[in-house]
């Protein structure tokens, strides 16, 4: 069975950049064989986006699908694993966040971390409370779109 990262949760950021990663995430990114996690500028929002090793090395299989030396491919690798970090668990399982990536999602003080199954997003929380609104909204609009496996196009019953 697949294990998610799932959840929020909410933690102080300290005088020295370090953050409590939560429990939870800790154990899934520990059991893909990296006591840590990997990160890197979200592509789509004002956040960090974080994985395991293996979403990770998912991620680099599909870049290197691509044809080598075009375009995409350069900047896919650029742009993700040129701004990556690999961050190390310390003792009390927090990381120290560089500040590049704390300036570009907005986090001083404190961040929120938002499970999205196989990944997770680090937040600014006023701009997480403004995304997760935004989210809510969509769903509701959406939900009848789900396709659940082996019942058919939308779920197999109404929404």
């Amino acid at each position: 069975m697949l294990a998610l990262f799932t959840s929020t949760y909410t933690n102080k950021v300290d005088k020295k950049g370090r953050v409590s990663v939560p429990a939870p995430f800790r154990t899934l990114a520990a059991a893909q064989g990296f006591q840590g996690i990997y990160v890197y500028p979200s592509l789509d929002f004002p956040a960090i986006d974080g994985a395991g090793l293996t979403y990770f090395e998912r991620l680099a299989a599909a870049v290197d699908d691509l044809a080598p030396f075009s375009a995409e491919r350069e900047a896919f690798s650029t742009a993700i694993f040129g701004a990556s970090h690999q961050l190390a668990f310390d003792p009390e399982g927090r990381i120290s966040l560089p500040e590049g990536l704390m300036a570009h999602a907005g986090i001083t003080e404190s961040l929120v971390f938002v499970g999205l199954g196989q990944q997770f997003r680090i937040w600014e929380p006023a701009a997480f409370a403004q995304m997760n609104a935004q989210a809510a909204q969509i769903t509701r609009e959406s939900r009848g779109r789900l396709n659940w496996p082996g019942r058919g196009a939308n779920g197999g019953g109404a929404a």
